[in-house]
């Protein structure tokens, strides 16, 4: 018989129940016990909800993220927070985002809260992770409190569970030695206790763990594949059964490594390794479990059941209880249920599958391996008619848009004029001071914006006033700014409910999901929009928010736009193309876009790409082709204005270093990125890079509720102008405002403003 499990389950709960219980908790408006009797409940229905499977996740559920529940497992706390005293949780939230919950910060010397951790993106996905922290000095020490607890639940329910735990070299690869010290000499005394937790399990009658070791699907150095040899030598004693898990990608050379190691079953994502399978079959142990990955657990479209089957039913034929099944990768990465979209277009919902669907599709899978293939007929008819119908709609492809892509050339993506003749043009028409001072684009979403908005799409509230509603706020936006004494402005984008979905919107190719929330960090929630078809832009998308926002100040407004690479890498993308052309599709609408807003006066504008190195394979020899297509995509949206309009755009929370001469090619006149979580570390590529155009280094961490001093700003922006010449530099927050609350947001931008006229005074 086949067996079915699964690698992690969404953790926020089908109406965001984590969300909106972490946020009333943060705000002292709850109690702990009442945070965590809520992560009971979430964590039971979730379980309840994989019943059917032969083993079910535990250990998968994280108040904010898991990478930082494995550093409390591990004892791995940063050294500016173990003096903390008080409940667990709170010294938690202090590594996630700086403090606790209002309230409960009774310690000395933390009313001001302490750095929060370092925040970067999971692989190549939309998953920010709290980054680990090591030093030459790092000691490790078990916590097993967290896993005590789940399991008790687990038993309670009688849910077969298998525990989820990060492996050991996927854990040091993924953190950052804060001395520059070397991450992999702390092996020999992190395994002791990874050893530790595996007795711990044993105790607790556990038969199978999965221990993710993701970096296999990376292209590793010599030590780091040794390290994994010598590493789970160290296991081959323990009671409990080992699932060796790998997701993302294709292990290539070090397949032969991960099935040599001493474990009792590997996992490898047949959505992006099927080729891989036949290989691993022959070269694992004869008593090993292959886990085949073969619903995809990154996107929503229907599994091709019947063509699944094809490839699967060899595999089981040849390997019998041998072969397990299981989605790609974590359900985390897709909304939980589909059953609740009823105001999703039902041809395209017929399309689609979530979390609850994509188990039901396992277990179909699962049904017709073991002989059932009869009892799941009409199932298997079904899922056949909807993959038929979708790849046959009218409404996938539009010959305009194909017409279109065919007519791009090189001329498309380039300026006028290079950045030196441009910085001059620019600088003559809007007069900035030194250290010129701007933020990303968005500020607070009040509750008066939320409320105006469901109103509006319920019906409640007609388009006047909506429209009436959001330009109040624009304008408070604009006054604000004003009175801060900001150089560059914006409008504050109080109309857009997301950087993507906004977009997305008012774009032909695209479909909506009411509830289809996903978790980006903490109770960071998105909800993708679905790229379905071919994409056009019937109508302009900001022009008539940007131009009123420009006709109530004299001083520059910044016209805000997602450039094409981040709409595409924050989209439920169509998987019947090549990821390249529905980039190419994107950038030709927002190219449209730009040119309507020079037309309209406005100089200045910010193309955000947040995304862009998210989307790099996990395999650097695979980057040039991306990096290409995905520059290449950027150009074409940004490069049709004239040499006095200036463009901007904006990253956040990924490493550069190895892409900068890509960012470069972008030629942005500005570029804005996240370096106050990293302390400045994010410009160390300037040591070896000359970067050409203007750069803005983000002095202002909003993903924290602390409040940066002017002095502190002073203090890194001196650090920046070690690298990059002073007269290039912008100052600005990491990223957009909207997660935040005014009263955080106007002291924070005052000592920003202050701190620039600081600069410029020392500068004279």
């Amino acid at each position: 018989m086949v067996t079915t499990h699964n690698l992690g389950f969404p953790r926020i709960g089908a109406q965001r129940e984590l969300k909106f219980g972490l946020e009333r908790y943060w705000k002292g408006e709850s109690s702990r016990d009442e945070l965590k009797e809520l992560g009971a409940q979430l964590r039971a229905r979730h379980w309840s909800d994989q019943r059917g499977l032969d083993l079910v996740p535990v250990g998968d559920f994280a108040f904010y993220d898991q990478v930082l529940d494995m550093s409390f497992t591990l004892g791995n706390l940063p050294e500016r927070v173990r003096g903390f005293h008080g409940d667990k949780l709170d010294n938690y939230f202090r590594v996630a985002r700086g403090r606790s919950a209002q309230g409960e910060e009774q310690h000395a010397g933390c009313c001001g809260g302490v750095a929060a951790g370092e925040m970067t993106k999971w692989f190549d996905t939309n998953y920010h992770y709290i980054v680990p922290e090591f030093t030459a000095g790092t000691q490790f020490n078990l916590d097993t409190s967290n896993f005590l607890e789940q399991l008790r639940e687990a038993r309670e329910q009688r849910v077969k569970a298998k525990p989820v735990i990060l492996g050991p070299l996927s854990y040091l690869w993924l953190g950052k030695a804060k001395d520059g010290s070397d991450k992999l000499a702390l092996l020999p005394r992190i395994m002791p206790v990874y050893r530790a937790l595996l007795d711990y399990f044993r105790v607790m009658d556990v038969e199978w763990v999965q221990i993710d070791e993701p970096v296999l699907a990376t292209e590793l150095e010599p030590a780091w594949r040794d390290a994994f040899t010598t590493a789970y030598a160290g296991f081959e004693e323990r009671g409990v059964k080992l699932l060796l898990t790998t997701y993302f990608g294709q292990l290539k050379e070090n397949l032969d490594l991960a099935c040599a190691l001493p474990v009792d079953g590997l996992h490898i994502d047949a959505i992006n390794a099927r080729d891989e399978l036949a290989l691993a079959v022959q070269k694992l142990p004869a008593h090993s479990v292959l886990s085949v990955g073969a619903i995809n657990g990154r996107n929503i479209w229907k599994t091709d059941l019947n063509a699944t089957l094809e490839w699967l039913a060899p595999l089981a034929q040849q390997l019998g209880e041998r072969l397990w099944i299981a989605p790609s990768c974590s359900l985390l990465h897709v909304p939980v249920d589909l059953a609740s979209e009823a105001r999703l277009d039902p041809e395209i919902r017929s399309w689609l599958a979530f979390a609850l669907q994509k188990l039901d599709e396992l277990r179909i899978l699962a049904a017709a391996l073991n002989g059932q293939r009869d009892a799941v007929a009409a199932e298997l008819a079904a899922n056949a008619a909807a993959i038929a119908a979708r790849r046959q709609s009218p409404r996938v492809h539009n010959p305009a848009v194909k017409a279109a892509l065919a007519r791009i050339d090189a001329q498309l993506g380039k300026r006028q004029n290079g950045y030196a003749a441009r910085a001059e043009k620019q600088a003559a028409l809007l007069k900035l001071p030194a250290f010129p001072t701007t933020t990303i684009g968005s500020f607070p979403q009040t509750a008066e914006i939320r409320r105006a908005r469901s109103q509006y799409k319920s019906g409640a509230l007609e388009h006047t006033g909506y429209q009436a509603a959001m330009r109040a706020e624009i304008e408070r936006s604009v006054r604000e700014q004003e009175q801060l004494g900001l150089d560059v402005l914006v409008h504050g984008e109080a109309e857009r409910n997301d950087m993507v979905e906004y977009f997305g919107e008012q774009l032909d190719g695209y479909a909506f999901s009411q509830f289809g929330w996903v978790q980006s960090y903490g109770s960071r929630c998105v909800k993708p929009p679905i790229l379905f078809g071919d994409i056009s832009r019937p109508n302009a998308m900001t022009v008539e928010w940007i131009g009123y926002a420009q006709s109530l100040t004299d001083k520059p407004m910044k016209g805000m736009l997602t450039g094409p690479v981040t709409i595409l890498n924050w989209s439920f993308v169509r998987d019947d193309q090549p990821r390249s052309v529905s980039c190419y599709q994107l950038a030709l609408a927002i190219r449209a876009e730009v040119l309507d807003l020079e037309k309209a006066g406005v100089r200045v504008i910010q193309i955000d790409e947040a995304a862009l190195r998210e989307g790099l394979p996990l395999r650097r020899a695979q980057w040039g082709d991306y990096l290409r297509w995905a520059v290449e995509s950027f150009r074409i949206a940004a490069n049709g204005v004239g040499d006095a309009t200036q463009i901007h755009t904006h990253m956040c929370y990924s490493e550069f270093n190895d892409i900068i001469a890509s960012i470069a090619d972008m030629d942005a006149d500005v570029i804005t990125i996240e370096t106050s979580r990293s302390d400045m570390e994010l410009l160390d590529a300037f040591d070896h890079f000359n970067y050409p155009n203007e750069i803005g280094p983000g002095v202002y961490d909003i993903h924290s509720p602390n409040i940066p001093t002017e002095q502190h700003i002073v203090q890194l922006m001196r650090k920046a102008a070690e690298r990059i010449p002073a007269e290039r530099l912008w100052v600005n927050p990491d990223c957009g405002l909207k997660t935040r609350q005014w009263a955080e947001v106007l002291p924070a931008l005052s000592n920003m403003v202050a701190a620039a006229k600081t600069l410029r005074a020392q500068a004279q």
